[in-house]
């Protein structure tokens, strides 16, 4: 369940500015404040499953969103390709691997 958390919470990062004012809020409610579905409902005055219809659908958006652009993944990958570069800098690598990690960088954008 965390893992999930942390993914939606990247996402909904990357791809927040592509949801309703009302999808955002359930959403930052829900996974950046771990507010249960009945806080929800009850803030809202609305029904449990009407909060839990309305998250699902959203996740199910912000990954097809992710699917379609892949910022998530490009993000993840500069992450790693950059803690390669710091630790070829820490071993004082050939500057070839310097030099291929950084197109490896550049190609992703």
């Amino acid at each position: 369940m965390l893992e999930k958390t942390t993914r939606m919470n990247y996402l909904y990062d990357f791809y927040q500015s592509l949801l309703t004012p009302k999808q955002r809020s359930y959403m930052a409610l829900y996974y950046l404040e771990d507010n249960s579905l009945g806080e929800i409902a009850e803030e809202y005055n609305i029904s449990r499953q009407a909060v839990y219809d309305n998250i699902k659908r959203t996740d199910h958006m912000l990954e097809q969103y992710e699917e379609k652009l892949l910022l998530f993944q490009k993000f993840q990958e500069r992450q790693k390709l950059i803690e390669q570069l710091r630790e070829t800098l820490l071993t004082e690598q050939s500057k070839e691997e310097l030099l291929t990690l950084i197109e490896s960088l550049e190609k992703l954008d």
